[in-house]
């Protein structure tokens, strides 16, 4: 028996990688006064043809989707917005004295597409969501929050790229432009292009197939649509960049394809070297339309998507090691019948007092425990034998330093407690 396709075990000696990780953009939500959310791994699959949309390839294309016993279609999340927002909207979030609502989550998505290098069929993501202000502050905290989680972790060669798709109205200026310039063009595009033209012709613009067509390279740029009130809003968001020393760049065929998409749009990519053709770390936007979709009051939002698997990626293309200890506080090397029994005990007591311990349970003589030790790089060995059972006392050796004492067994405790927490004797 094999893994699924485009699924993954993370072994130990991986996994406390991605801990140190969620551990790490934890803090920073924290610190950006973001709560967490927890949403089921499945849902209704309407609430992803509303919330995705049906035009999409996530939709279309690439959800695992299944009836239950009941006769009810329900779909693997494909991402974490959709699901955020909804629960905003069944727990009535929005009425909540402390407005904007400022979410975060991690856990698994599922899309069903070809497996490569940073893309799997099972992912981890993380991502954020701020729903119920229109403020262009927020824009560029959101955008903020995730260079800083990438710039702590230790990455350098970031660059984000920004845009913007204005009001309904310019967007809807934009779209008509847009036809008007690929119509000509239609029979040269891709099948999937084609469709979009006439579902959502912003989505052309963001074809992997079609990217080298001249007609990409002329095309109408939603810059040149943006109203006043779009450009004054774009001109605020880069001001508050600028204010916290952000560096970005302003790429006008940066989009997002869904209808509810409006003002800022955003992507964070590397330039690592090595790193690979698909260069996208995240991705995020300002949304509205979305909570009315999913049966909420209007309410604008704006949030991004990481994936773990091509964070820590950019990470090996860097050269960045995690500075994860892996190192044990204490083995107890246990000889005889009476020593194991007290190695039972004082194990059990050690750990309740939080210090880390690990035995020996293959009965090995004193030498393999020391090898075993040695492996799981302790750094302090308690022997018992029949000798220290006998004067109720422990041998403590020090595996850096390789001084050896004996103390009373009582004392063993606060001893370690005293050497772990960087103290003395």
């Amino acid at each position: 028996m094999r893994a699924p396709r485009g699924t993954q075990d993370i072994l130990p000696g991986t996994s406390e990688k991605w801990q140190y990780v969620e551990k790490k953009l934890t803090d920073i939500c924290r610190r950006y006064n973001y709560k967490e959310i927890r949403t089921p791994i499945f849902e209704h699959t309407e609430l992803f043809q509303r919330g995705v949309g049906d035009s999409t390839d996530i939709v279309q294309k690439e959800m695992y989707t299944f009836e239950d016993r009941g006769g009810r279609s329900i779909t693997l999340r494909p991402e974490g917005t959709a699901s955020t927002v909804r629960s905003f909207v069944q727990n009535k979030l929005f009425g909540l004295p402390n407005q904007p609502t400022k979410l975060f989550y991690i856990g698994p998505m599922f899309r069903y597409e070809r497996p490569q290098q940073g893309r799997l069929r099972q992912f981890v993501q993380f991502g954020i969501e701020a729903l119920g202000s229109d403020d262009p502050s927020v824009d560029a905290e959101v955008m903020a929050l995730a260079m800083n989680a990438y710039e702590e972790l230790g990455l350098k060669s970031l660059k984000l790229v920004l845009n913007s798709l204005g009001d309904k109205q310019s967007r809807e200026d934009h779209k008509n432009a847009l036809v008007q310039h690929f119509s000509p063009h239609k029979e040269e595009l891709c099948a999937d292009c084609q469709v979009r033209l006439d579902q959502n012709p912003l989505r052309v613009l963001d074809c992997k197939k079609d990217k080298d067509h001249p007609a990409m390279a002329t095309a109408p740029s939603i810059l040149d649509y943006l109203n006043e009130t779009s450009r004054e809003y774009f001109e605020k968001v880069k001001a508050h960049l600028d204010v916290m020393g952000i560096a970005y760049e302003v790429d006008p065929n940066l989009v997002r394809g869904l209808d509810y998409y409006n003002h800022t749009a955003f992507e964070i990519m590397s330039e690592a070297e090595g790193f690979g053709a698909i260069t996208t770390l995240s991705g995020g936007g300002r949304y509205n339309g979305l909570v009315e979709d999913i049966g909420g009051p209007e309410t604008s939002g704006i949030g991004f998507a990481m994936s773990i698997e091509r964070l820590l990626m950019a990470l090996e293309a860097e050269g960045i090691e995690l500075p994860i200890e892996d190192s044990l506080d204490c083995y107890i090397v246990a000889l005889g019948e009476r020593a194991e029994k007290e190695a039972v005990r004082l194990s059990y007591q050690l750990r309740q007092a939080g210090v880390q311990v690990d035995k020996d349970y293959l009965q090995r003589k004193m030498k393999g425990q020391f090898k075993a030790a040695d492996r799981l790089h302790a750094k302090y060995v308690v022997v018992l034998g029949e000798r220290e059972i006998e004067q109720d006392a422990v041998s403590v050796k020090d595996m850096k330093s390789g001084e050896q004492i004996e103390l009373p067994l009582d004392k063993i405790i606060g001893f370690l407690n005293k050497k772990l927490a960087g103290g003395n004797e």
